[in-house]
């Protein structure tokens, strides 16, 4: 494949998707501050960048950060000045709208798609990410070719911003469903259901979902973020979010080992 694809950002997403790129012969320029995770894709067949205009010659470069203030910084530090009219800029990380609308009236001839990702961790290994995407739909079927080595499904949503209040969406689902497994199962627990045999039944009914099936195995570490991104977003058109309040307020006490605990038969509130 001629088409040349800057990652920037090597953490647990970024890094499987470079490494899914290099595995498919995708030339691949990789820039991350983790000299390790850089040179562990550098001896697959990456490239490495020094600094964000290091990936000038990229047609594509993706940006897999966590956070608006992050995506904005590496932008800022040379990327848009350093990237070809034409090339496009693909934000793949959870942001608001407002951030891409921001990079776009910045990048001048730099197309600018929002791409948000979905599917965690495993999805990003597997090479099976769900992508969520906003912005011009005829630049991004240019650039289908190098998504298909890292998804399992990539979803044009609308205007740019569009994949960013998917993924909200997709997050206030994912949120709440974890809140309320862990409730329902501890209910379970205490009238005397072995937890792990009701999710094996519930997930032969309507409750079935990514997040009951695996719950133990999610990190949880976000959903401050989403959620305050997503109230960011329910204010802008005075929309209430109830319900994503009372998870907010809910998930604190909500952690890995807990629904492990539960999941294995124990009760962490009663030893």
């Amino acid at each position: 494949m001629s088409t040349r694809v800057g990652v920037v950002g090597l953490g647990a997403m970024g890094g499987p998707i470079a490494g899914h790129l290099v595995a498919a012969g995708v030339p691949t320029t990789v820039l991350d501050v983790d000299e390790r995770a850089v040179s562990a894709l550098v001896e697959r067949g990456a490239t490495a960048a020094a600094a964000p205009s290091g990936l000038g010659k990229c047609d594509v470069v993706l940006v897999v950060v966590p956070s608006d203030d992050d995506v904005l910084a590496v932008c800022e530090a040379g990327l848009l000045d350093a990237m070809r009219p034409g090339s496009v800029l693909v934000v793949s990380a959870s942001v608001r709208p407002e951030t891409c609308a921001a990079l776009a009236e910045r990048a001048g001839d730099v197309h600018v798609l929002d791409a948000a990702l979905t599917g965690g961790v495993r999805g990003a290994e597997a090479g099976q990410v769900n992508l969520l995407v906003g912005g011009d739909e005829e630049v991004l079927d240019r650039v289908r070719p190098v998504l298909e080595p890292w998804t399992v499904a990539v979803h044009h949503l609308g205007p740019l911003g569009s994949g960013q209040v998917a993924k909200t969406m997709n997050n206030l689902c994912h949120w709440a469903q974890v809140a309320v497994v862990q409730e329902a199962l501890l209910l379970g627990q205490r009238l005397g259901v072995e937890p792990a045999k009701a999710r094996a039944a519930l997930l032969h009914g309507p409750a079935r979902s990514g997040t009951l099936a695996e719950i133990e195995k999610m990190r949880l570490t976000w959903w401050r973020k989403d959620i305050d991104n997503a109230r960011a977003m329910a204010a802008s058109v005075e929309h209430p979010l109830p319900l994503t309040e009372q998870v907010y307020r809910m998930m604190p006490g909500i952690t890995v080992d807990r629904i492990a605990a539960i999941i294995d038969g124990r009760d962490p509130d009663r030893g």
